[in-house]
């Protein structure tokens, strides 16, 4: 049974779950329309599509702007949120990750219902994100766990390699 909780000192160097590759297969092509903001998948032909790692992170368990949050088969910690706080009304998902063998087993879904509930205690109306849009995986499941699309950063990567991606900017009430 997996269990999920904050992270306690015993526990600290479970902030620096490893990454694991995820598949990029498309992309997600936002559009803001009569104040609407709208989407379509673009799904890639099979010899467009690859896999990427994001850089492991180096967290500090004893950073005081963080909330770390994980998910636990037994004593081993198989999903990580990281949770910022913001200056705002919403506090900010820096990092969300589940190893692979537990991807589509409902652990993300978990980690943010937790996080829900680490926002609320603390006064924040919700939680944002940002997910590139050929992370359609990620998009979409944020989308289909009540997030909404708040904005898109097309300027983010200018001028480096990444230059063709944009951030999709996703906002989640905690009232929801």
């Amino acid at each position: 049974m997996i269990k999920i909780c904050r992270i306690d000192e015993l526990h600290k160097q479970d902030v620096n779950l490893k990454n694991e590759p995820f598949t990029i297969f498309g992309k997600l092509n936002v559009t803001y329309l009569n104040g609407k903001w709208d989407y379509t998948v673009q799904s890639f032909p099979e010899e467009m599509r690859s896999e990427l790692r994001f850089p492991d992170e180096e967290y500090d368990y004893y950073d005081n702007s963080f909330y770390f949050l994980g998910a636990y088969d037994n004593d081993d910690c198989i999903g990580l949120a990281v949770l910022q706080r913001a200056d705002f009304r919403y506090i900010y998902l820096y990092d969300l990750k589940v190893n692979r063998n537990y991807r589509n087993q409902g652990v993300a879904r978990l980690l943010i219902e937790k996080a829900k509930e680490v926002a609320s205690a603390n006064g924040y109306n919700g939680i944002y994100t940002i997910a590139q849009d050929n992370n359609v995986a990620a998009c979409k499941f944020y989308l289909k766990n009540g997030f909404t699309i708040g904005g898109l950063d097309t300027n983010v990567y200018r001028g480096t390699p990444q230059e063709h991606k944009s951030d999709v900017i996703l906002y989640l009430d905690c009232a929801d």
